[in-house]
């Protein structure tokens, strides 16, 4: 397994190019949202996901790192983290998600040390 959590693993099925946005997330124990805005770029890959009202409309940002599954036909990704651990989280911020190197070390820190991969 690679250390990136910023890169798709091999083994998830996802493939460059696949808009997964709008596929419905899952966590280890239940639906946390759907895909708001995904990226693929190489080393900085994650999805923004919309959690709706699970926890008051919050957007979280999920490196790829995190997705240990696409299912393709269902328009679902498995990521390898439960609902707590997302919903704790550090605060997504739209203004430094894409190219602040600070807020993705912070980010990608956290998942990181969770994620069951």
């Amino acid at each position: 397994m690679s250390n990136n959590i910023w890169g798709y693993q091999p083994t998830t099925g996802y493939t460059a190019g696949t808009d997964l946005t709008g596929f419905k997330v899952e966590a280890t124990d239940g639906s946390i949202g759907k895909v708001d805005k995904h990226s693929d770029e190489v080393d900085s890959s994650y999805l923004v996901v919309d959690t709706g009202v699970w926890i008051f409309g919050k957007h979280v940002l999920l490196p790829a790192g995190t997705v240990q599954s696409v299912d393709l036909e269902a328009h679902r990704v498995h990521v390898a983290l439960t609902k707590d651990q997302i919903k704790n989280s550090p605060e997504f911020d739209k203004d430094k998600h894409i190219g602040d190197t600070g807020y993705h070390e912070q980010v990608g820190t956290y998942y990181q040390s969770r994620r069951q991969i």
